[in-house]
């Protein structure tokens, strides 16, 4: 795995690169945590894909400013940063909060996405309060790995109290239901079986909202399915982007498109 730096805003932004053949696949990680919740997923489909997983900016690897960002400034750092590394019609692939970014992104900025799989897409409607979400988070927690506690807590760490508060703040307040109806690509959801953080109602609610969407369950698994199922997901993904590559006749097109100075 190749870790790559650019400049984006001014500060260094940082990612993680398994340079398979085919599309570019971007993994965008949830609130207050790192990239590093897609590793085990990472490292199966980057033995086919082009795989990338990145630190948003205050999180993980990468430099932030000391305010905490809002959603919509992720959202354009990351596009920013797609241009950084040379990429352009990539897959996004969100994670719990990274599933608001990458729509954002999608929304705003559809010429640079060729689709998204949403992955444990937050946050439900009915249950947009933090203790709601906490007592949510807390039925789901049985259902993790007990190594995934660990890394969150100290990605939590890392980042401050103040950025992951922040983070979670902007997930709350965050509408993703309206987004949803005005994505442009086709895009998959996925679902654990087990979440408690992602009902099934609010997976198929998420999923009837997009004008091309597509929605998958994966079992044994609760909110981080590319930690429990990372074998199940990288097959997801591998049937998308050849549903995609056939509908839109793009085949490979993703990927790197002018691969700029990086360290």
């Amino acid at each position: 795995m190749q870790r790559i730096t650019v400049a984006v805003g001014g500060r260094p932004m940082v990612a993680w690169r398994i340079a398979g053949r085919g599309p570019s696949v971007v993994c965008v990680h949830g609130a207050g945590v790192s990239s590093r919740e897609f590793r085990p997923f990472a490292e199966v489909l980057g033995h086919r894909y082009d795989t990338w997983t990145v630190d948003l900016p205050g999180f993980g690897a990468s430099a932030g400013p000391r305010r905490p960002l809002v959603l919509r400034a992720l959202a354009d750092l990351l596009v920013e940063w797609l241009t950084a590394v040379g990429l352009d019609h990539v897959l996004l692939l969100g994670g719990s909060f990274g599933c608001q970014v990458a729509v954002d992104a999608a929304v705003r900025h559809p010429d640079r996405i060729a689709g998204m799989v949403l992955v444990g897409p937050t946050v439900d409607p009915a249950a947009r309060s933090f203790p709601r979400q906490l007592l949510r988070w807390l039925r789901n927690a049985p259902h993790e790995r007990p190594s995934m506690a660990a890394l969150n807590l100290a990605d939590y760490r890392d980042a401050g109290g103040r950025r992951v508060v922040g983070a979670f703040a902007e997930a709350l307040r965050d509408r993703i239901e309206d987004k949803l109806p005005h994505v442009a690509m086709p895009t998959l959801v996925v679902r654990g079986a087990q979440d408690r953080m992602v009902p099934q109602e609010w997976a198929e609610e998420a999923t009837g909202l997009l004008p091309a969407g597509r929605l998958a369950v994966v079992g044994n698994s609760g909110h981080m399915v590319p930690c429990r199922q990372a074998h199940a997901l990288a097959g997801l993904v591998t049937d998308f982007l050849a549903h995609l590559g056939a509908a839109t006749g793009a085949g490979d097109r993703t990927g790197p498109q002018e691969q700029r100075p990086a360290r």
